[in-house]
């Protein structure tokens, strides 16, 4: 049995397909934002690598990463299709949101909150995390005018980006050297 090669040539035109039917440019809203959310994905694939699989860090990000091509689905359907998507399946929802929020509040409690601007770069991890928060918060930019309200999308990509920045502080606390007397 012939594998199906990976090209398919029908982008050549700059088009791009989308989920349930459609093609658009490739750099009109819709590829920009699932895009945007794409490379946001790879970074924190990085964060995984950088913290090690198997890690706390690591149990968190993997649900977030596959909520993430959820998201992508959402963003690459056209607005006209999107009554056929699943809710958490190829829709975001308000519990993706919530599980978020959770996160961020167990998290809160294992460390004390700087009480000055931070510095990227304190520990390897938490460096990756503030990349990848960046990343997010470019990522909700770009969906702001692809998944207008009622999507979830950006509020799922706020909080991710909040979830990230905590998880960056954490990380420096986890790290940080006890301090001899």
């Amino acid at each position: 049995m012939a594998r199906e090669k990976i090209y398919t040539r029908e982008g050549d035109d700059g088009t791009t397909g989308l989920f349930y039917g459609g093609r658009v440019p490739k750099d009109s809203e819709l590829p920009r934002a699932y895009g945007a959310v794409d490379e946001a994905q790879a970074v924190i694939g990085l964060v995984r690598t950088a913290a090690g699989h198997g890690s706390e860090v690591d149990a968190i990000v993997v649900p977030m990463m596959k909520d993430l091509y959820v998201l992508m689905a959402e963003l690459a359907t056209l607005p006209e299709n999107r009554h056929k998507l699943t809710p958490g399946k190829s829709s975001v929802t308000s519990e993706m949101v919530d599980r978020l929020e959770a996160i961020i509040d167990d998290l809160d409690t294992k460390f004390d909150p700087p009480t000055e601007f931070v510095v990227p770069g304190e520990h390897p991890v938490s460096a990756w995390l503030d990349f990848a928060r960046t990343t997010v918060r470019r990522a909700e930019r770009q969906a702001f005018g692809a998944a207008p309200p009622p999507s979830y999308v950006v509020p799922y990509l706020n909080r991710l980006s909040d979830l990230l920045w905590t998880m960056a502080r954490w990380q420096e606390g986890v790290s940080r050297p006890v301090k001899s007397l």
